[in-house]
């Protein structure tokens, strides 16, 4: 088996090293949160509400496709939205709204499946405010996704979603660890998303609407003992699916998260397919995306979608939006009131 990465893998217990930088990084991630708490640092609030998806960790919680999710969701009851995104990985800083048939490097790769998946508008930029203050001037004051935002207190949210995985309870924070601010920053949620088989006992989540996703892949024209290849936040899940549903792999290549594919590395693929007399390729819809045209050069090539079910999804839509109805109507008594 063949594995080709784009960057030399870290031996384990290297961050081991680095806890007394965790522990200022958590200093002064915990310092900030106190100060938005405290209201000494302004939090803006757009005309329409605006709902957070987010997580505690970096990188693959499954934020893009629960936001996908979501937007499915509020698209079947008809409910007018758009998505704030900052678009990682782009390699301008204009505020942009997402042309569907763009690139990546324009506005990053996951606003553009975001984009194509739901058909709705995607802005991004780094002022998640001014995005949403654009889309409300040209779509009108209506719902707001915030990709992305649970770390993005500059911009007031009236529903915070949290992804949880299992090993954020017992993670550390950067750089010893995968956490962008520790765990007890639950607090501030609504709603965490837990796997279906992740018992809730274990966290602190005890007063906190609880919701149940299961996450699947769905297998599609996939060619005989293909080499599959991505660059995701953790291709070992990926990989991992894949087996599971019965895929013989002959390969494998793994690049780093939001790799943007180079004829480079279309050659290298090429080359492990023949060196391994594989049937073809198998990669995600979020490789596809970085691909561009590239992706042709590589066919027979199968492009799985990760497949995301939220679990009593009717309730669990009309709780949400119930409460953010509850509490449009709070903040419109506190600014009448303060006029």
């Amino acid at each position: 088996m063949s594995v080709v990465t784009s960057k030399p893998r870290i031996q384990p217990g290297l961050f081991g090293l680095m806890s007394p930088l965790a522990a200022i990084f958590q200093l002064a991630v915990v310092t900030r949160n106190l100060l938005y708490d405290r209201r000494l640092l302004p939090a803006r609030r757009l005309q329409g509400p605006v709902i957070s998806i987010g997580n505690l960790s970096v990188g693959g919680s499954g934020k893009t496709p629960f936001v996908i999710l979501l937007g499915k969701l509020l698209n079947e009851r008809g409910v007018r939205f758009d998505v704030l995104s900052r678009g990682y990985g782009r390699s301008r800083q204009a505020m942009l709204e997402v042309n569907p048939g763009g690139l990546p490097v324009d506005f990053g790769d996951e606003p553009l499946l975001i984009a194509r998946q739901l058909g709705v508008p995607v802005i991004v930029g780094e002022d998640r405010y001014e995005a949403g203050a654009y889309a409300e001037k040209k779509f009108g004051p209506q719902l707001h996704l915030l990709d992305d935002g649970f770390q993005h207190r500059a911009l007031a949210r009236d529903f915070d979603i949290v992804l949880l995985r299992a090993e954020d309870a017992g993670d550390r924070m950067l750089p010893a660890g995968r956490l962008r601010e520790p765990v007890s920053s639950l607090r501030r949620t609504h709603a965490v998303v837990l796997s279906s088989a992740l018992p809730a006992e274990s966290l602190p989540v005890e007063d906190k609407l609880i919701w149940r996703v299961r996450r699947g892949i769905t297998l599609k024209n996939v060619p005989p003992h293909p080499v599959a290849f991505c660059g995701i936040a953790r291709p070992r899940n990926f990989l991992l699916e894949l087996r599971a549903q019965g895929v013989e792999l002959a390969a494998e290549a793994v690049f780093r998260d939001h790799h943007r594919y180079r004829e480079q590395d279309v050659r290298q693929l090429l080359h492990l397919k023949v060196r391994s007399d594989a049937g073809g390729f198998v990669t995600t819809e979020k490789d596809a995306v970085n691909l561009g045209g590239y992706l042709s050069a590589l066919e027979p090539v199968a492009v799985i979608p990760v497949r995301m079910d939220l679990a009593n999804a009717t309730d669990v839509l009309d709780t949400m939006l119930r409460m953010i109805a509850e509490s449009r109507r709070k903040h419109e008594k506190i600014g009448g009131a303060r006029l």
